[in-house]
């Protein structure tokens, strides 16, 4: 009787596919983590469109936005609470644009700061076009992508702070505050006005 050495048998089969594989120098993981990375990119990429598209479809006409007859002065304080909350709410999506427009406001005014933000892009693409041809490489040490946007982002440093990057943050956020609680504060619904409306036919 024959015996069966079972320290032979371990579980691996080799599959066509993978034979064809391990001629070639390929690695059945490496596809798999390759198409994980892809799914992950299309997903990632499909949420980001999605989140584009449902703030574009928030965004309320500009007219019923800057509308100068829907502004009024509160008579007192405790109707602006719920009147910024409210029309925070409705106008979520016009107050995204308005940031993003004091955003570009101060870049497009401060030539350093342009100047160091396009000299970051331009290393992060110069980086993207250099690895895919070959992989970069330091002292026979390969560095990845991340780690070269890593290396970036810390020489660009001192370029940023030079420019006044700290500052126009702040002054971003402050003068986006601001406007925002400034037109919140002051602007009316029609529900609103008809609500005081009925408050002083009651008085009355």
């Amino acid at each position: 009787m024959e015996k069966v050495d079972f320290g032979s048998l371990e579980g691996n089969i080799d599959t066509p596919e993978s034979q064809q594989l391990s001629k070639k120098g390929g690695f059945p993981g490496s596809m798999f983590a390759v198409k994980n990375r892809i799914m992950s990119l299309t997903l990632s990429n499909t949420s980001a469109r999605e989140w584009l598209s449902r703030t574009r479809e928030g965004i309320k006409p500009w007219g019923e936005f800057i509308s100068t007859s829907k502004f009024k002065v509160p008579k007192s304080i405790t109707p602006v609470p719920k009147r910024i909350v409210k029309n925070i709410e409705h106008f979520q999506s016009n107050y995204l644009f308005v940031f993003l427009g004091l955003v570009l406001f101060c870049v497009l005014t401060s030539p350093l700061l342009l100047v160091a933000i396009a000299a970051c892009l331009g290393a992060c693409y110069i980086i993207n076009i250099k690895n895919q041809e070959k992989k970069l490489s330091i002292m026979g040490k390969e560095l990845s992508v991340s780690q070269q946007y890593g290396a970036v982002g810390l020489c660009s440093f001192p370029l940023f702070w030079l420019a006044g990057a700290g500052s126009a943050v702040f002054w971003i956020i402050g003068a986006s505050f601001f406007v925002i609680m400034l037109h919140a504060s002051f602007y009316t619904h029609t529900e609103e006005g008809e609500e005081v409306d009925l408050v002083m036919d009651e008085v009355v």
